[in-house]
């Protein structure tokens, strides 16, 4: 538990130091919801669902995916000598969702500021939204595992992300619609509990593949 923590604790430490993802993501949903705001204004709920879905797409690919990239061949081997790798792995895993929720809680904050505030249910957005941040996270830092033991290929991690993602963005906007329609749509629990379930068999294969991938 304490090589847990501190290994969370210094990719945080890490990246409120360099600081350069955080703002550069920031930039881009900033633009993006602003030029999505010169064009089309604020849009119908459905639209505003979708363009949200879209934006936390790239956020996490340019913020989550990078968690096992941005670490260099020898740092494994480093690493390898100190803590067990599911340990590791797991430690990845929490800190892209620590972010991805952060990210995503900015976003809906630009969204709302520029685009308007169609939600009926504006806390039981919040909650899909931090379910979105746990898939998503959840997905990309398995794929990114992957990817970086594979010689650093994240043309690799774009290959495997597409057959997982996009089931996956429709489940979550699917989802989302609930806390946009004023009448109650059932099933929806179901829906939540496949995504979860999704994630924890994401997480189970993670725990049993990332340790036969570092002794590559």
């Amino acid at each position: 538990m304490q090589s847990f923590i501190a290994l969370v604790r210094k990719d945080l430490m890490l990246e409120w130091r360099q600081k350069h993802t955080l703002f550069s993501v920031l930039l881009y949903v900033g633009s993006t919801v602003f030029v999505v705001y010169l064009m089309a204004g604020q849009p119908e709920s459905k639209v505003w669902n979708a363009l949200f879905w879209i934006t936390q797409l790239f956020v996490a690919t340019n913020a989550v995916a990078k968690s096992f990239l941005q670490e260099p061949a020898h740092r494994f081997r480093y690493y390898y000598t100190l803590v067990k790798p599911t340990t590791f792995f797991l430690a990845k895993m929490t800190y892209s969702v620590l972010l991805m929720m952060v990210l995503s809680l900015m976003g809906l904050a630009l969204f709302a500021l520029l685009l308007g505030w169609p939600l009926v249910q504006g806390g039981l957005f919040v909650l899909v939204s931090f379910t979105g941040s746990l898939s998503l996270s959840v997905v990309f830092t398995f794929l990114s595992a992957i990817a970086a033991r594979a010689q650093q290929n994240a043309a690799l991690m774009a290959i495997l992300g597409f057959p997982l993602v996009a089931p996956l963005l429709l489940m979550l906007s699917r989802l989302a619609m609930t806390a946009l329609e004023p009448v109650y749509m059932p099933g929806w629990w179901n829906l939540a509990l496949i995504l979860l379930a999704l994630d924890v068999l994401v997480v189970f294969l993670g725990l049993i593949l990332f340790p036969y991938l570092w002794q590559e």
